[in-house]
């Protein structure tokens, strides 16, 4: 099995050292991918010592803030090329556990497609977050499933993996949404076509350091992007 992990990043200079350090001790033929949108606080100057101390590690500059979606599409497109079998993709502020890739490799590895790290199959597992965060992530998720039509419980997380096989056959030219709209649209677009995708439970870990990127330029994106998919 060939795994690389994708961690797009935008002023992460406090966290992408430990994140890339812990993942790579608790798996270590795992090979990680950061894709750096040229962070003011030097996180790309940080990345590239990290790729010349540790063997696996991969760096992308891009030359300004160009978005979640684009991100993932580049990384996915340089995955392919290089051959993985297994394409995962993760935050850089801890918000997803290292840990948590296991189980998600393990269903991935039994035959699904697409697995999501959930928050909320079987039960609710955030942590940090107020309560208005957490009703807002909920019933988002919720509206998604109504008006799309599927059955995943968390559309939006950005903790996946991708089977690169089917990965393959996505067009990702088509996919124009970025920030969490990208993940509602990527994981729609499996279930048109019929790809066996599975929920891993995961814990979510509200960021302890940096600032958090959500906002809402993002909310308004993913309830369009929501509409368009379904009747558009």
């Amino acid at each position: 099995m060939k795994a690389v992990v994708i961690i797009p990043t935008y002023n992460e200079g406090r966290n992408i050292k430990s994140l890339v350090k812990e993942i790579l001790t608790l798996y270590p033929g795992t090979q990680i991918l950061i894709i750096d949108d040229n962070s003011p606080d030097g996180t790309g100057g940080l990345a590239d010592s990290l790729s010349k101390e540790q063997e696996g590690v991969y760096v992308i500059h891009r030359i300004k803030k160009l978005g979640l979606g684009s991100a993932y599409k580049e990384g996915f497109s340089w995955a392919i090329k290089k051959g993985f079998d297994y394409i995962l993709q993760m935050d850089a502020d801890f918000s997803h556990r290292p840990i948590d890739i296991f189980g998600i490799l393990k269903e991935a590895e039994s035959g699904a497609d697409l697995v999501i790290g959930s928050r909320y199959k079987d039960g609710l597992r955030v942590k940090g977050w107020s309560i208005f965060r957490i009703y807002l992530s909920y019933f988002a998720n919720l509206y998604v499933r109504i008006i799309l039509g599927v059955k995943i419980y968390d559309m939006t997380s950005g903790f996946r993996c991708f089977c690169a096989d089917t990965l393959r056959k996505i067009d990702l030219s088509l996919i124009r949404s970025e920030g969490y709209a990208f993940q509602i649209e990527m994981a729609y677009l499996y279930c048109q076509k019929g790809f066996i995708i599975k929920e891993s439970p995961i814990v979510f870990i509200e960021r302890k350091s940096g600032k958090s990127k959500f906002n809402i330029k993002i909310i308004i994106e993913a309830f369009l992007v929501v509409l368009r998919l379904r009747f558009f």
